[in-house]
């Protein structure tokens, strides 16, 4: 797959600067929500934050769970667990929002528990063709950390090798941050 098939995907979110985005790597944020690990293009979050008070928004969409302050400005809070139709999980210690960037506006995006970023490079990423339910359309495709050819632990550490081989088998649903924003006037 081409680096220019890859960021026609959604234009603008994944083209940076970087030299890692140059050479054909684009980082991404992993993130459980539920027992799914999804991620987002790492250029698109501009923080992660603690779940602050949420102020309920009477008559908004099921997936808006309300407004939250940041920094004295007003941002929408999503709920990913309803926009993505995944079984909810109370509110925890490890729950996170990622405040993500939708060009005119921040939003925040509720999820289970934040991983770590992934480099992921062209071969280990596949875009999504056709999915069966409504959450294809946030779906930009699947992402294999590991999966590069020719890769593995430098040091030769046992633990880096557990680490490698662990990722090896890790599947990550990597969403579209404009689609997945952009809907949610529509809903």
């Amino acid at each position: 797959m081409s680096g220019d098939r890859l960021a026609s995907v959604a234009p603008g979110v994944l083209r940076g600067s970087s030299r890692v985005e140059q050479a054909g790597v684009r980082e991404f944020l992993a993130f459980m929500v539920g027992s799914e690990c999804y991620a987002l293009p790492l250029s698109c979050v501009r923080e992660i934050m603690r779940v602050p008070p949420i102020a309920e928004v009477p008559r908004a969409p099921a997936d808006v769970l309300g407004i939250i302050s940041v920094r004295g400005k007003v941002t929408t809070l999503l709920d990913l667990r309803k926009k993505l139709d995944v079984q909810g999980t109370p509110i925890g210690g490890r729950t996170r929002v990622l405040l993500v960037d939708q060009g005119e506006e921040t939003m925040g995006l509720l999820c289970d528990r934040v991983l770590q970023v992934h480099r992921l490079g062209e071969d280990e990423v596949e875009l999504a063709s056709v999915l069966g339910n409504e959450t294809s359309s946030y779906v930009m495709g699947i992402g294999r950390p590991g999966q590069r050819k020719a890769q593995g632990p430098k040091s030769g550490s046992k633990r880096e090798a557990r680490q490698a081989a662990a990722n090896a088998h890790d599947i990550l649903i990597l969403l579209d941050p404009i689609a997945l924003l952009k809907r949610q006037s529509h809903a």
